[in-house]
């Protein structure tokens, strides 16, 4: 069994993406998605025992299907353009890249310190942008492409995340940026900000009110469920597809509507889904946290 997905197959046959963050998470299933459509799948993060899990996943499940790894800290912008290289060498122009790779720690505004907050923005927007211009230079200036920036919901600001907050929104511009800059050479930059998934990074958080607050998420959104890393998956691959081929410059955002209602105490009267809102999961080695499967009290 393959990934099922809602795009047409071969949609991306005869492309290479890079998918940065692919060892885990929205990026596992984003490179498998990708792979069962055809593409050449490049993925670049720090460990490579889980690199080689996902290679040897998408091996599997698309035989004869082309998937390479590098592993390299997306804050070190050396070792990334030695990866990116090689994938090069290897395997010819670079036509998308998803920059998904990012991460957070929850912590009160007062109680984070200044290279505290300095380390996840240097993940979250640093690390993006060293990517996103190694890929542009090395790649697409001469032949075109698309890139997604994956970013976060935080569009009512980020309580308890406040590094995160700053370093997504910074990422938000940073696409609109060089969404005009780099048109002049067929360059192409979204953003998508997911917001309460079902995401294996869930079951990785230890900060007590984190543990509290996760399993009570549904109640925040319209659709009242969470999304599935399938759904963030789905609008990525759109975007990077021939589809979206006038869309430039825009955030997405995969939220259910929670981010439409988090300011307005009116908001969270109004009844959510009862009926009619079922989840699309076409990631089948995806796993629901163990967080979410808690009831809240």
């Amino acid at each position: 069994m393959s990934y099922q997905s809602v795009l047409k197959p071969g949609l991306f046959a005869g492309k290479t993406i890079l998918v940065t963050g692919s060892g885990s998470g929205f990026g596992r299933c984003i490179a498998h998605e990708l792979a069962a459509l055809g593409a050449t799948i490049l993925m670049m993060g720090r460990t490579e025992e889980k690199l080689r899990t996902v290679k040897g996943e998408i091996e599997s499940d698309n035989p004869g299907v082309v998937c390479d790894y590098g592993c390299a800290d997306i804050r070190d912008a050396e070792a990334v353009e030695a990866v990116i290289d090689r994938f090069i060498a290897d395997h010819g122009p670079i036509h998308g890249l998803v920059n998904n790779a990012g991460g957070q720690f929850p912590a009160d505004l007062e109680n984070i310190s200044p290279n505290g907050f300095l380390a996840v923005v240097r993940t979250n927007l640093l690390g993006g942008f060293i990517v996103a211009k190694a890929v542009f230079l090395k790649s697409m200036k001469e032949h075109g492409g698309a890139i997604v920036n994956i970013t976060a919901d935080n569009f009512g600001g980020m309580p308890r995340m406040a590094h995160s907050g700053a370093a997504r929104a910074g990422m938000e511009n940073l696409t609109q940026t060089a969404a005009v800059e780099w048109a002049y050479a067929g360059v192409r930059l979204n953003a998508v900000a997911p917001g309460y998934l079902a995401s294996s990074g869930l079951d990785t958080y230890e900060d007590p009110e984190m543990l509290e607050c996760i399993p009570t998420f549904p109640e925040s959104v319209p659709l009242n469920r969470v999304g599935t890393e399938s759904e963030v998956s789905s609008a990525v691959c759109f975007l990077l597809s021939e589809g979206a081929s006038y869309i430039n410059g825009v955030t997405l955002k995969v939220d259910g509507g929670s981010s439409l209602c988090l300011s307005s105490p009116l908001g969270r009267k109004i009844k959510r889904a009862q009926r009619n809102n079922a989840a699309y999961d076409g990631f089948h080695r995806a796993t629901f946290p163990k967080i979410l499967q808690q009831k809240p009290e």
